[in-house]
């Protein structure tokens, strides 16, 4: 009884584990769809936050999930041997690291937003410049002369503009609650591949204690287990 909780804990695991690879996959697509589409009122700021996210370094981490998860298949099927819990085990391990690693890359962008945020906004085309004063109601990045801003609804006069805040406020911290969401999700994946790791782990302890009971019963004449 204790050899099947030990099992349907390590299929469950799995399927945890495939969870956070589908987050992942899911995750990466719709970052580069976003990132093709045309920029509008909505999804400007969107679009220039997707660029500080390693969208196909995820695709990569996803597809290692994958593979991972495909060695459960011949653990399951040959219950006698370690050698495939062994290599899931490394693989979980390789998996692991490289999602914290992509969360810690995400984290050090929310410690530099505005440095990242100022070089992205001068690369832009007045319009999108446009779009982000109007959804942030602002007027320039850090005032209204700095850099000067683009005239449209929001930011009509030089007057009107000079009495609305610079953008960087609003939207650092669109970017920093954003960052801070993605980043706290992938933490939240490396805990899943964890679980895994530990029942990886615990399912092979099992096996390896009752090859040696096997050991012992066959040494001393009685029939195997």
């Amino acid at each position: 009884m204790q050899a099947d909780k030990i099992l349907l804990s390590y299929v469950g695991a799995n399927f945890l584990f495939m969870a956070g690879g589908i987050m992942l996959l899911v995750g990466s697509l719709l970052f580069t769809q976003n990132m093709n589409s045309t920029p509008t009122l909505d999804s400007a700021p969107t679009i220039l936050l997707l660029k500080l996210v390693p969208e196909k370094v995820a695709l990569v981490n996803a597809i290692i999930v994958f593979a991972t998860c495909s060695l459960a298949l011949p653990s399951l099927i040959v219950r006698d041997s370690r050698l495939w819990l062994q290599l899931q085990g490394w693989l979980v391990i390789v998996s692991g690291v490289f999602t914290l690693v992509i969360g810690l890359i995400i984290w050090i962008e929310t410690l530099r937003t505005r440095a990242s945020l100022n070089t992205s906004w001068g690369q832009q085309t007045s319009a999108v410049q446009s779009l982000l004063q109007q959804r942030f109601d602002c007027c320039g990045y850090f005032n209204s002369t700095s850099p000067p801003f683009v005239t449209d609804a929001t930011c009509s006069t030089p007057l009107i503009a000079a009495e609305k805040q610079g953008c960087v406020g609003p939207f650092s911290g669109f970017v920093n609650s954003t960052l801070d969401a993605i980043f706290t999700g992938i933490f939240g994946i490396v805990a899943l591949d964890m679980i895994l790791l530990i029942c990886v782990a615990v399912l092979s302890k099992n096996r390896k204690e009752k090859e040696r009971y096997r050991l012992i019963d066959a040494k001393v004449g009685l029939q195997a287990i």
